[in-house]
């Protein structure tokens, strides 16, 4: 999947229900998206820090999303193999169930990434939120809720965002002043408002929450 980098202002920021109910429900079921924004990768090969080049949308907002094949731990089990080349991602705190319009539709778990074997890995400042579908209109329609799941990358600094500040990186007008707009990427250049109405005519109404895009 070919890299794209949205223009000043713009930030792929969807919520918790957005990634769930529009993104990862449309990937299992195979359906096109309208912006190809994430990209699939299997992440447990790689380790956190090489992961941002992977990403099919280039920010220097830190968080990365991706898409990723289940991938169990023992081949009846349930449990997600979640060893890398360089350590192992450890589970923090209990899942929190993601809601829409009072009915549940995914889990969020978080992780912490150690470096090293475990159980005796050291703590680093890479945290992944694991969403997972518990839609069971997918099994119902033979579909496998568990066959991907989606996971938001970061690196963690201080103590969190101070209050005001804003979301995203600092805009460096020196990448921006020559880029003539015929070199933006068709992802982004391309959507026109008429190709989002047959988009959305096309598709089936299934509980779909549109994701948002933020132009600040």
């Amino acid at each position: 999947m070919a890299q794209a980098c949205l223009p000043p202002g713009f930030r792929f920021h969807p919520t918790d229900v957005e990634l769930v109910s529009y993104y990862l429900k449309r990937k299992i079921m195979g359906k096109k998206l309208f912006v190809e924004a994430i990209s699939e990768v299997e992440l447990y090969k790689f380790a956190p820090w090489d992961l941002p080049d992977k990403s099919c949308l280039q920010s220097k907002d830190l968080e990365w999303f991706f898409f990723c094949p289940r991938d169990k731990k023992y081949p009846k089990g349930s449990r997600t193999n979640r060893a890398t080349p360089n350590g192992y991602w450890k589970t923090s705190g209990k899942d929190r169930t993601i809601e829409l319009n009072s009915r549940i539709v995914g889990l969020k778990k978080t992780l912490i990434f150690h470096e090293g074997k475990a159980p005796k890995g050291n703590r680093t400042d890479w945290v992944m939120y694991e969403y997972k579908m518990e839609d069971e209109t997918l099994v119902s329609a033979g579909f496998s809720k568990d066959a991907y799941v989606l996971c938001k990358i970061f690196k963690k600094s201080g103590l969190g965002p101070r209050i005001g500040e804003q979301y995203g990186a600092p805009f460096d007008e020196n990448e921006w002043e020559n880029l003539d707009v015929n070199d933006a990427p068709p992802e982004i250049d391309g959507i026109l408002l008429d190709e989002l109405a047959k988009f959305l005519d096309d598709s089936p109404n299934d509980d779909v929450v549109l994701p948002e895009v933020l132009a600040c």
